[in-house]
């Protein structure tokens, strides 16, 4: 059992965004996101996760899928093996074989969910010990019945948590602190899915916060939440804040414009 393992990584992987991601999908109907603005955005992740102290790899753009600046979705990474996800939307269903290509040459072990069942990346929550999984409207059962073996292999527990109605991802609500506290939404928190762990709730009106990422010594959060980082702050964190507004327009946070992993 590697301790830390939830946010202690060597390599981070992403894509950049390409101009059809103004087709991207979101739940609600929104201003388009702008390309120019959104790859400036990226750029200023990436810059972010460099200061974080990970080696990054940046892939291409993507074109033909809208979304595909999102790879956590499609990819679940456990040390040095990537497992190649079944997204639940159907316009995502080829960006896991082109992710199982570029991830290849990084990787040493390539597994890949086979069966009917759907599971989107943005639905787990890695701890050191447990694979925390939302089902939602693009993560099932049956999905989560398959990706359980792999990750027990890999020495996680599986606790199935339901997602909240009207929050697309289980990870849109929360997001990891350190190998004991989880950052959650007050709906979330209080359903009682994070027992056993400590948990920091979102200031009233700051929700979309919870979708920060821990990586290294850093805590990256979205920029324009002072209370978040206030909070962040005084708890004892180092927080880095970066703009995410684009990715937003079309669902998107910084935790599914990344792959997170130790080789």
């Amino acid at each position: 059992m590697k301790g830390n393992r939830s946010y202690r990584f060597s390599h981070t992987v992403s894509r950049r965004p390409g101009n059809s991601v103004v087709d991207g999908l979101r739940a609600a109907t929104r201003t388009d996101p702008v390309p120019k603005l959104f790859q400036q955005e990226h750029d200023a992740y990436i810059a972010t996760l460099k200061k974080a102290s990970v080696s990054t790899i940046v892939l291409p753009k993507l074109e033909v899928f809208p979304d595909s600046v999102f790879v956590e979705d499609p990819v679940l990474c456990l040390d040095n093996t990537a497992v190649i996800l079944r997204p639940g939307a159907k316009s995502r269903f080829g960006e896991a074989a082109a992710m199982e290509n570029d991830l290849k040459p990084i990787f040493d072990r390539i597994e890949k969910l086979t069966g009917n069942g759907f599971v989107d990346g943005g639905d787990i929550l890695l701890t050191d010990t447990e694979a925390l999984i939302g089902l939602s409207d693009r993560t099932n059962s049956e999905g989560v019945e398959e990706l359980s073996s792999i990750l027990s292999a890999h020495e996680y527990e599986v606790r199935i948590v339901h997602t909240p109605a009207g929050v697309l991802h289980f990870k849109s609500d929360c997001g990891l602190l350190d190998s004991e506290t989880i950052f959650s939404t007050k709906v979330l928190a209080r359903s009682g899915c994070f027992e056993g762990y400590n948990v920091i709730e979102a200031p009233e009106g700051e929700e979309a916060a919870a979708n920060l990422i821990r990586v290294n010594d850093a805590v990256i959060l979205r920029s324009g939440f002072e209370k978040t980082k206030q909070l962040l702050e005084e708890s004892g964190y180092l927080v880095m804040t970066v703009p995410a507004d684009e990715a937003a327009k079309i669902d998107g946070g910084l935790s599914c414009m990344s792959l997170r992993f130790s080789l």
